[in-house]
């Protein structure tokens, strides 16, 4: 019933971001960003205006990169920044599943189209895998399931619906951990190893697989650190991939087309050409290519996005990192032994225990806390901070986790109890006479948000009006997180 109600839940949400973001889209006029826009180099067909007019709201920002990569492959330097997995997947649905559209549709249309079906579908098996891992972690079916409600509607949503990779990642993340938590490790390695071609941050995960079996017998961690391998290789061979194309180039700019020629002298950015001479990070000891991007392209490094003009950016990543440090906060306070000894050894309070204490504080969500605060600090310090809502609820589980506990702890119209106002209840479903809490619990207490408490509002608010403006302003080209 619970994988119901959340399967149905993210369906309509998804549902109505595509629609949502093809109203908007066509009624607010695109704002002039200084972006990346390729032209095109291919003549439209019948149906292109048709799915640009649909879904040419999800090709914004960053997602023009990766439809771009889809497209072509990796041309311009900056793209290296964008991991291959989410390309290669699209282009394989343009070229499988809607190759019947092939006279109707370019492959520009086609991806489009595949993003809106792909990103829809990987964020339905997201939000199922998130359902699941909450269940085993969390030990308690309502957080698990309120967890995997919010989830539906992220404050990172549109981001989860347009052509980036955060669904994708999502999903393998969240699978990978389930299937650790459940024993399954080379199965679980396999999702972490392939999440890792889809954002460079599949990294961090590393440290699931190193501190699991620990919790089991330290001297396992030898097996898992073999597994871990994985990841290494799926970054190495992507930089290896980047220093081929710059480094050691064999294509001449005679095969790079004019328009994109003529975008690279115009823009600043580097083609690869084998009479030319190479970049001058090739010239470095380790000549990593991403590192350069970020870098140069970017500008990420520590404390740089620390200006008086980015002030309202830090304001727009101060709801999320808000969470992370209750999360943090308040796990420390109710588990500060576990926390000084890592979560490594059981006190002799804990053995003889055949499960965790149910709910956000029992010892297993111990390291799933520690991930989350480290993404937070490196966030805040080394990234651009605005991406901070979307690194976070694209990577880690605890941000759900934190508000659901929020909301089951102050909201009184989620408890079985009588509230203080007899005349708002939230409606009930009956079965052989018992009568059952609502199966989704955010649907029903909407319709009573004011009566609501303070907590509620605030934590609905921050989701929905993230979920709203997020559409507003990315699918027009304005900036957002």
């Amino acid at each position: 019933m619970d994988v119901t109600a959340v399967l149905q839940f993210a369906t309509i949400t998804r549902g109505l971001s595509l629609f949502l973001q093809a109203v908007l889209n066509a009624v607010i006029p695109d704002h002039d960003a200084d972006a990346f826009r390729p032209p095109r180099t291919r003549e439209p067909l019948y149906l292109d205006s048709t799915v640009e007019w649909l879904f040419g709201g999800l090709s914004r920002w960053d997602a023009e990169h990766f439809l771009f990569i889809a497209e072509g492959g990796y041309l311009y330097e900056h793209n290296f920044a964008f991991f291959p997995l989410f390309p290669v997947i699209i282009r394989g649905l343009a070229e499988t599943l809607l190759w019947p559209l092939s006279s109707w549709l370019s492959v520009r249309g086609r991806l489009l189209l595949a993003v809106a079906l792909g990103n829809s579908a990987l964020f339905l098996l997201s939000a199922i895998a998130l359902q699941a891992l909450s269940r085993v972690v969390l030990q308690d079916r309502r957080l698990a399931l309120l967890s995997s409600l919010l989830y539906c509607i992220t404050p990172a949503n549109v981001f989860m619906t347009a052509g980036y990779s955060e669904s994708l990642f999502t999903a393998l993340t969240f699978g990978g951990l389930f299937l650790l938590e459940k024993g399954f490790t080379l199965r679980a390695c396999l999702a972490l190893s392939i999440a890792t071609a889809a954002r460079s941050n599949g990294l961090v995960n590393i440290g699931f697989l190193l501190y699991l079996p620990s919790l089991h017998a330290i001297s396992q961690i030898r097996v898992y650190r073999a597994t871990t391998i994985g990841h290494r290789k799926v970054f190495c061979y992507i930089w290896y991939y980047g220093y081929r194309t710059f480094c050691t180039p064999s294509i001449s700019l005679d095969r790079v087309p004019g328009a994109l020629l003529s975008l690279a002298e115009m823009k600043g950015y580097r083609v690869p050409d084998e009479n030319g001479p190479p970049p001058l990070w090739c010239m470095r000891p380790l000549p990593l290519i991403y590192s350069h991007i970020q870098d140069v392209y970017w500008d990420v490094g520590f404390l740089r996005y620390f200006q008086l003009k980015q002030i309202p950016n830090f304001i727009l990543a101060l709801p999320m990192a808000t969470l992370g440090i209750m999360a943090a906060y308040a796990y420390f306070q109710a588990n500060r032994e576990l926390c000084l000894r890592l979560g490594l050894w059981e006190t002799s309070e804990n053995q003889g225990l055949d499960k965790p204490t149910p709910g956000m504080f029992n010892s297993k969500v111990f390291v799933y806390v520690v991930h989350s605060t480290a993404l937070l600090v490196f966030g805040t310090l080394c990234m651009h901070v605005q991406v901070l809502t979307r690194f976070m609820a694209s990577s880690s589980p605890v941000p759900f986790w934190i508000s659901a506990h929020l909301l089951l702890l102050n909201e009184p119209l989620l408890h079985r109890r009588k509230t203080s106002n007899p005349s708002i209840q939230l409606q009930t479903h009956s079965r052989k006479g018992f009568k059952y809490p609502p199966q989704n619990p955010i649907t029903a207490l909407l319709p009573h948000f004011t009566a609501c408490s303070p907590i509620t509002q605030s934590i609905l608010g921050y989701f929905l009006s993230y979920w709203v403006l997020g559409l507003v302003l990315h699918c027009n080209f304005f900036p957002w997180t």
